[in-house]
């Protein structure tokens, strides 16, 4: 993670999923200080919402396209 690393919500599903990945990783190996160890996972609960929230509108404009909103 480098400060030209942009925020959460700004970021694709595969951006978000790649930098979660490897968080993961890191932490993991357990190489990371206590400090360290709680920004990476501060981080990664934040690309973990974003990837969540997106996939939750890819299922809606899929239900939506197939007729199967809950709002018809």
């Amino acid at each position: 993670m480098t400060t030209s690393t942009p925020p959460a919500d700004k970021m694709t599903y595969e951006q978000a999923r790649d930098e979660l990945i490897d968080i993961v990783a890191r932490l993991e190996a357990g190489a990371a200080t206590l400090d360290e160890s709680m920004t990476l996972w501060e981080r990664g609960e934040a690309l973990a919402r974003r990837c969540e929230s997106l996939l939750a509108g890819a299922e809606d404009t899929i239900a939506k396209a197939a007729g199967d909103s809950d709002d018809t």
